[in-house]
């Protein structure tokens, strides 16, 4: 117990030190970054982050019906992948029809992460039954 506690202490460590490192990082990016460039296997991008939503979709819905408590792993994951796919979809998209379809997904992907992080924080039981 003493050892967890121990690693736990050291993984929030790691977390806070990455915190404040990613500040200079991020100043350096925004400072340094094109607004421009070209993108090979865009497509592939895009249809990956789609198929990683949609297993974690699947995955979470499975878990959460067989009352599996790893239900809250899968749908934080889940929030945060859809949430990562609205961010990209809005600010790569052209003004205009392609960003009103950007925003319009966006919120479909909101709700959807909302549904997935209340999910997440219920106090669900392992081997609670599934819902009839």
């Amino acid at each position: 117990m003493k050892r967890t506690r121990r690693l736990k202490r050291w993984a929030l460590i790691l977390l806070g030190s990455s915190a404040v490192l990613l500040v200079p990082w991020t100043v350096v990016l925004a400072l340094t970054l094109p607004t421009r460039t070209e993108v090979h296997n865009w497509s592939l991008a895009w249809i990956g982050l789609d198929v990683l939503m949609a297993a974690g979709c699947a995955a979470t819905a499975v878990l959460g019906l067989r009352g599996d408590a790893r239900v809250r792993l899968t749908a934080s994951a889940t929030a945060s992948v859809a949430i990562l796919d609205a961010w990209f979809d809005v600010t790569t998209s052209a003004v205009g029809t392609a960003l009103l379809e950007a925003l319009g997904s966006a919120v479909a992907e909101a709700g959807l992460a909302a549904a997935c992080v209340f999910l997440a924080l219920s106090k669900g039981r392992q081997g609670e039954p599934a819902p009839r």
